[in-house]
């Protein structure tokens, strides 16, 4: 740290010396002399960076909270716990303190954030065109009394509101299909113009023979009970399909932060 008497002393050698010179006799880098000679102030009169909070902390109380589930799941993020602490302590937090929790846990991590999620950008119009697949869950690793509770979605997405719903299943079969298909219309109360899916075998069939229709033959009695339009994706391009695709992610997203936050992927029961 620069002292007063080494400014004195800069300024003194200054007026005779040059700035090399002037800058060794008093025991500084040319870059610091310069500063000093250009502001003609004192070390002790150069305004110091604060360090200090200019108002209380609004999270002091239950910070210590949020550090030890930080600890104990990094994966959490500021959005869940702000969620968290303000069901904890209601109208303690308003919504406006968000982005304060947002900088203090960004603060603490000291770390790079994840990756920006890649998207292709979608023109859709209401009531047009929903979406469907299968997603696969065990990554979750959800168990029921301690047994791997192995299963998929069938994730169902109309593209222009991004409503969504879903039904558990097994396998992606056309029976699984059929009654994930079935309970989303049903839920939704009402049918788009268009269902796309992407080259399921339970729908799609090889086009190895000419004049194959495309569709399975359950699958298009399906689709004729309830005036849809079927699509499929193109072989390789799974971006046509890709606001359920983006789903999957969310939707996933949204289940590890719920069982982050309740510190246990083991239920007792399947309705649980």
């Amino acid at each position: 740290m620069v002292t007063d008497q080494q400014v004195r002393k800069l300024m003194k050698s200054n007026q005779k010396e040059c700035l090399s010179v002037a800058a060794a006799k008093s025991g500084m880098s040319q870059n610091m002399a310069r500063k000093y000679l250009r502001h003609r102030r004192l070390s002790s009169q150069v305004k110091q960076e604060r360090a200090w909070r200019t108002r209380e902390d609004p999270f002091e109380e239950d910070w210590s909270e949020v550090q030890l589930k930080l600890e104990i799941n990094p994966g959490l993020e500021s959005k869940t716990l702000f969620e968290w602490l303000q069901r904890s302590s209601p109208g303690r937090y308003s919504d406006g303190l968000l982005r304060t929790l947002q900088q203090r846990i960004r603060q603490w991590r000291a770390l790079a954030g994840p990756a920006k999620e890649v998207f292709f950008d979608q023109h859709h119009r209401p009531g047009e065109l929903c979406e469907s697949d299968f997603t696969h869950m065990s990554a979750l690793g959800i168990t029921i009394n301690s047994v791997p509770f192995d299963h998929l979605i069938y994730h169902f997405v109309l593209t222009y509101s991004n409503w969504e719903t879903g039904t558990i299943c097994f396998s992606e079969s056309f029976e699984s299909l059929s009654a994930g298909l079935q309970n989303a219309l049903g839920e939704l109360g009402g049918v788009p113009f268009m269902h796309r899916t992407d080259r399921l075998s339970a729908a799609i069939q090889k086009l190895d023979k000419p004049g194959r229709d495309e569709f399975t033959r359950r699958y298009r009695a399906l689709l004729r009970h309830y005036g849809l339009s079927g699509q499929k994706i193109q072989t390789g391009k799974a971006y046509e399909n890709g606001d359920v695709e983006q789903r999957h992610h969310r939707l996933k997203r949204a289940f590890e932060q719920a069982l982050l936050l309740r510190c246990s992927r083991d239920f007792t029961t399947r309705d649980e």
